[in-house]
């Protein structure tokens, strides 16, 4: 086969580890078609036979349904690791590191936390287990976008505010956000992103190739850098993903 279908969720982390992936593939002179959709839409190109090789799929629970049996999907690889979790700005100098401190935390932190729409089920579940609503937290959810501004804002000037986010991330580069720790688990499962194929041109493909996509190992690191880049330097995902190849992208 010369040309691949290569789909990935509509997001810059998912465009960045796809760029990364596709610079596998270039390399053994594969042409790639994109196939870019959110997750609903995406399980349907997969029923259709629209994608090839699909990155990334968060393994076992956030895409689960992506290896119901309809689909026709595999999964191999491991890319990174995405883990859930609530941060605060290094810089805020609040002295906490765990969850079960912030209801006791009094003027240290902000009490409004500001949930992406996608993570908001996650930030009520970590608010129920801890008891935050009856020590003053709030939720206020906010579309994606809206919200990871506001996440940028507040580390940027170190605010004493709860970051709901996943690793990896941009707001994770530079590593000035400090992960609280769960002990209750209230986060989540840490996950495996993986790459998917489709089942029926497995037997069409480069044996060598797929060998190395399956040992393909970006990080959390590298594509928290690849996101940083896309969304603060002005690089295409191809660009951000040529300077992390040639040993660019992050700091020696």
């Amino acid at each position: 086969m010369t040309t691949v279908t290569l789909g990935h969720l509509d997001t810059t982390v998912q465009q960045a580890s796809a760029a990364a992936v596709a610079r596998v593939l270039e390399a053994y002179e594969l042409e790639i078609e994109y196939v870019v959709a959110p997750r609903a839409e995406m399980a349907e190109h997969m029923r259709r036979g629209d994608v090839d090789l699909f990155v990334s799929a968060w393994l076992p629970e956030v895409d689960a349904a992506f290896l119901a049996p309809d689909l026709g999907m595999q999964a191999f690889g491991q890319l990174y690791r995405p883990a859930f979790g609530c941060c605060v700005p290094d810089a805020a100098g609040t002295g906490i590191t765990s969850l079960a401190e912030l209801a006791a935390a009094g003027d240290a932190m902000g009490r409004e936390i500001v949930a992406p729409a996608s993570v908001l089920d996650r930030v009520r579940q970590v608010v129920a287990t801890y008891d935050l609503t009856e020590a003053g937290y709030t939720i206020a959810t906010r579309p994606d976008a809206e919200a990871f501004a506001h996440a940028a804002h507040v580390l940027e000037k170190g605010l004493p505010e709860i970051i709901p986010t996943w690793q990896p991330s941009f707001l994770h580069y530079g590593s000035r956000l400090i992960q609280l720790e769960d002990p209750k688990s209230a986060c989540g499962a840490e996950q495996e992103a993986r790459i998917l194929i489709r089942s029926a041109i497995r037997a069409d493909m480069d044996s060598d190739l797929l060998d190395e996509l399956d040992e393909l190992t970006l990080g959390n690191k590298v594509v928290s850098a690849l996101d940083h880049a896309m969304r603060h330097d002005g690089m295409s995902a191809e660009a951000a993903a040529e300077a992390w190849q040639r040993g660019r992208l992050l700091p020696r």
